[in-house]
């Protein structure tokens, strides 16, 4: 497997989570995380995107203190994982993939005793606010059991928000939920964003990643591929591709432009040519040139850019 860790500069100041050569192996001798370092910085969003069984799940447990792991190998807010469980996880929210809460109990009344086992004193308006923000306030006086699967997703992404952390974790949030359910989370990820929380998601809609995350990162087998702002990633492993319609099918490509990175559809009505991003001659003018001179007729021209779900199949692949 091709090993790529990059770290480049962040537009954030201070790391809030530190992880440093963190390797957890289960008694059955599976190694879900191996050698992985990692700095996440304050109020940054941060998707973590992989494979199912990468070891996604498995480092946000080790950093929210639900797997026993080695002293000074996981600090957040300063305070070590290890040494102090109850200062480090005081700082997070956590939306676990399962579902669970208390179903004979009332949203309003699950929320707020969530918050009281963080110490917090009780807030009637902060938890009304967060109800409202989540379309949960209509549904305040229901017991979880008779909500839907959304609606109790949305409970849970309350319940993990309820102490105020400055820190969110959000694994797979909205996989399996309504459109609206995904506004509205996307929605309360942004307004956190502004207060200066911290993000860091698992998701499985990679074009969500690409929307909002400002840095993005890819786990395989245990090991952290890549971390980097996603702009930089986008510009640094992007292609474009240069899409030509033809005004009459043809049967193959002449070996006259073997030389280009071009292949035929299967209808022999299309050439896709494949172009880096971030060269500075793209090649098309000599390949229009090549092109009319071998008595190809265009009909149209279409382009368009790799996206971030490309560029991950790539990597892992690799």
């Amino acid at each position: 497997m091709l090993q790529l860790l990059v770290e480049l500069e962040s537009p954030f100041m201070n790391s809030i989570i530190s992880i440093k050569n963190l390797t957890k192996t289960y008694e059955n001798g599976f190694q879900a995380l191996n050698n992985l370092s990692l700095e996440i910085e304050e109020g940054e969003i941060l998707a973590l995107l992989g494979p199912n069984g990468a070891g996604k799940t498995t480092l946000i447990s080790a950093v929210c203190g639900l797997l026993s792991v080695p002293k000074n190998t996981i600090t957040v807010g300063g305070f070590d994982v290890s040494n102090d469980y109850r200062n480090s996880r005081s700082l997070i929210g956590l939306v676990p993939q399962e579902i669970t809460i208390e179903p004979f109990e009332t949203v309003k009344n699950a929320v707020s005793f969530t918050r009281g086992l963080f110490g917090k004193p009780a807030d009637s308006a902060y938890v009304e606010r967060l109800l409202k923000d989540l379309s949960l306030y209509d549904k305040r006086d229901h017991k979880n059991m008779m909500l839907s699967g959304g609606m109790k997703r949305r409970v849970m992404i309350a319940k993990a928000l309820s102490h105020e952390p400055k820190i969110l974790f959000l694994d797979e949030p909205t996989a399996g939920v309504d459109v609206d359910l995904r506004k509205d989370m996307w929605n309360v990820v942004a307004r956190l964003r502004k207060s200066g929380v911290t993000v860091i998601l698992t998701t499985h809609y990679i074009e969500e990643a690409e929307e909002i995350a400002d840095r993005i990162g890819i786990i395989s087998k245990g090991k952290l591929l890549l971390v980097e702002e996603k702009n930089n990633l986008m510009q640094r492993m992007g292609s474009k591709n240069l899409t030509i319609e033809l005004e009459e099918p043809a049967l193959k490509i002449p070996t006259s432009l073997s030389h280009h990175r071009l292949t035929l559809s299967d209808d022999g009505m299309q050439l896709r040519y494949v172009y880096d991003v971030s060269a500075q001659k793209t090649g098309i003018v000599n390949l229009l040139i090549e092109l009319k001179e071998a008595s190809f007729k265009f009909r149209d021209l279409q382009t368009s850019e790799s996206s971030l779900e490309e560029i991950f199949v790539n990597l892992v692949k690799e």
